[in-house]
């Protein structure tokens, strides 16, 4: 067998080897459940030190 032949072989089997990995983290994060999204209040997603300051007070 020559060299590109086995070059070949074993990039197929490692493309392979990636594509299940992937369908398998896939179906495994699918299993986890329905996705919650993110908090829509800015507020919430800021530090507790700048959700306690007085935005108003900021304003020009």
């Amino acid at each position: 067998m020559d060299r590109s032949k086995l070059v070949a072989i074993v990039t197929g089997v490692f493309s392979l080897l990636l594509a299940i990995g992937y369908l398998v983290l896939v179906q495994l994060l699918d299993f986890r459940g329905d996705m919650v999204p993110a908090p829509l209040s800015p507020l919430l997603n800021l530090p507790f030190w700048a959700a306690t300051l007085n935005v108003n007070s900021m304003a020009c």
